[in-house]
């Protein structure tokens, strides 16, 4: 059981994470939170910016009403904001932004309007502050992600495979992708932390084959191991087919058809894991309300498949599953960066 009060060693780690993204006295910093959000990692971003010498603005909205049929996790796509213009003058108006939001604005339909203003965004995504300690962000994981997204850039063919099965071909021809290592200091860019991923958002028609998650692969969405393998089969970016044996094949199922929306069982981006601080069995030492399962995500060799929206080919929806894999090879034309779950 942690106790959620104030602790030395967590705001020196935010103090590190900031820094990171060369803050000065001078900018206006806007920390952006919801009525939701944890409080504890609101508190602890205010004082990391003080001791910083800067002189925080608060803005807090109300969390909104719940609208969709199903509860919603880990999306990364916060409904807060709702196109207030005094809230996107307030940010667009700052150079920095704290995004402290419950689900983060890193595909909330705001953002790039907010970007295109010119600060760059952080997000805390909503860990426990004993996991954003963990996974405070270095020089070298910058470099790790930059040298992935470069080989990502020029590849015209991913391919996945597993003993459990899996046997995945990506068209990444072209692809859009980014990299995320945790800080940024260039205006107009977002980062998340904790990070260390590398992904990209496969165009039209693009993705196919077999995607088998095996027992001990993680479900971010319902935050939990599964204990039974899950099939899926994939036609031209939508999931056509679930089948497996046991109650993960089973919720899963029952998730996806309650959006009673077709893209929702699109294919929303694909790519790997890069830090090395990061744990992929972090779910076991966690409540589920203590853990958002950005740390997993990130763990190094991971394969990450979602499905869900993805804003590049203009597929929106909120029904949204982040499935992160062990034991993948990735190649990108024929060349191996992951090896059986291990980065090469």
């Amino acid at each position: 059981m942690f106790v959620d009060r104030i602790e030395r060693r967590w705001i020196e780690a935010f103090k590190k994470t900031f820094m990171l993204s060369s803050v000065k006295a001078e900018e206006t910093v806007v920390i952006l939170s919801e009525t939701q959000s944890r409080l504890l990692n609101v508190h602890l971003t205010e004082l990391a910016l003080q001791e910083l010498g800067l002189k925080p603005i608060h803005l807090q909205i109300p969390t909104p009403a719940q609208t969709a049929p199903v509860p919603v996790r880990s999306t990364g796509a916060c409904q807060a904001l709702e196109g207030n213009p005094a809230i996107m003058a307030a940010c667009a108006a700052s150079s920095l932004v704290i995004d402290c939001t419950v689900e983060g604005m890193l595909h909330a339909p705001e953002l790039p309007k907010i970007l295109k203003s010119g600060p760059r965004v952080i997000m805390v995504s909503n860990e426990h502050p004993d996991a954003l300690e963990r996974t405070v962000p270095t020089p070298e994981l910058k470099e790790k992600a930059k040298e992935a997204i470069a080989k990502l850039k020029v590849a015209k063919t991913m391919t996945v495979q597993s003993e459990a099965g899996t046997d995945l071909v990506v068209d990444i021809t072209d692809m859009p992708c980014a990299g995320v290592w945790g800080f940024t200091d260039r205006p107009g860019t977002v980062t998340h932390w904790p990070a260390g991923v590398v992904v990209g958002f496969p165009k039209q028609n693009c993705v196919n084959g077999r995607l088998v998650m095996d027992a001990g692969d993680a479900n971010l969405t319902f935050k939990r191991y599964l204990d039974s393998p899950v099939e899926m089969m994939i036609e031209n970016d939508f999931v056509t087919k679930i089948s497996g044996k046991g109650t993960d094949a089973e919720l899963m199922k029952r998730y996806y058809a309650a959006w009673n929306d077709k893209n929702a069982y699109a294919v929303s981006h694909v790519g790997w894991g890069l830090n090395e601080q990061a744990r992929f069995e972090a779910l076991t030492f966690y409540d589920q309300n203590q853990t958002n399962g950005t740390e997993i995500r990130a763990s190094a060799g991971n394969f990450l498949f979602s499905t869900g929206a993805n804003e590049f080919v203009g597929r929106f929806t909120q029904g949204h599953f982040d499935l992160p894999m062990k034991g993948c090879t990735i190649k990108l034309d024929g060349v191996a960066v992951v090896e059986k779950g291990s980065l090469v």
